[in-house]
């Protein structure tokens, strides 16, 4: 006998279940949601504070130039050193945070066989969340520039880009420069990105892929210091987080960074097809 497939309800059509406003209005509403724009926001505030208390980090930098030693020389170099602490860690987290804590939750709350019994197809599903992920994960990453820039305008002034190399950059190119750098930290997390959203598919448990997803960073980041790797740390994501630094030159340099999106890239490509493939296949049953 011949099984034959049933047919869909009237006026039903998988694209349009689970829209992308419905999901984003759902993570804005949620407490993490604004903890994290919160700590983003007050985060310059801090860094401001931190230099009024210290003094002028440049006077403790003498015959050396770098991003803290200018810090406080204008609202622009205030905005590059505050990417330059944050992008490390602190942006990482928001990105685990987002895109690890999407499927996972739904299983972790029981709701996530209701949705797919809406029914949600599961690649429908998986795109959605996905896609509000790396949205908030964007504006995570504009948020923080944003807000340093006009701290910083304001502590500090509206001038000149003062360069780690030597020499400075007009303030409209200086902001031309820091978009530049800031799409490329938001690139370089995708890696991140990628992998707590695979591990939000295979574990019923939020924090177990958030953190997975941090930890994994930390331990490239750390196996970026064993020099004895030689030119093997340069297929890792982490030998390229700050390639960004070469748009802050007189003359921007692209190659590193051309590089490091394309290590990033690729590891996102191929832990979103797992996330795809693994979450099509599963038995869920919360």
């Amino acid at each position: 006998m011949t099984a034959t497939t049933p047919a869909a309800a009237p006026g039903y059509r998988a694209r349009r279940t689970l829209p992308l406003r419905v999901e984003a209005r759902r993570q804005l509403r949620r407490r993490r949601t604004l903890v994290i724009a919160a700590i983003l926001t007050l985060l310059p505030f801090v860094l401001v504070a931190a230099f009024a208390i210290g003094g002028d980090p440049g006077t403790r930098n003498t015959g050396r130039i770098s991003l803290m030693a200018t810090a406080t020389a204008s609202g622009g170099n205030f905005a590059a050193t505050a990417l330059f602490v944050s992008a490390g860690f602190l942006l990482v987290v928001p990105v685990a945070l987002f895109c690890g804590d999407t499927v996972a939750s739904e299983a972790s709350w029981s709701s996530l066989r209701y949705l797919l019994a809406a029914p949600v197809p599961r690649d429908r599903l998986l795109l959605s969340k996905l896609t509000v992920g790396l949205v908030f994960s964007a504006a995570a990453m504009l948020l923080l520039p944003l807000v340093a820039l006009a701290v910083g305008t304001a502590a500090y002034g509206w001038g000149p880009l003062q360069l780690p190399t030597g020499g400075a950059l007009a303030p409209g190119d200086a902001v031309l420069r820091l978009a530049v750098v800031t799409g490329y930290v938001f690139v370089s997390q995708l890696v991140t990105a990628a992998l707590a959203f695979w591990l939000s598919t295979v574990t019923d448990a939020p924090l177990g892929a958030v953190g997975g997803a941090v930890g994994l960073t930390i331990v490239g980041n750390v196996l970026d210091q064993v020099t004895a790797l030689g030119d093997w740390r340069a297929v890792l994501p982490a030998h390229w987080q700050y390639a960004w630094a070469d748009a802050l030159q007189p003359q921007m340099e692209w190659s590193g960074m051309l590089q490091g999106a394309s290590v990033s890239v690729s590891y996102a490509l191929v832990l979103t097809a797992l996330a795809f493939r693994g979450f099509a296949r599963k038995d869920v049953v919360s």
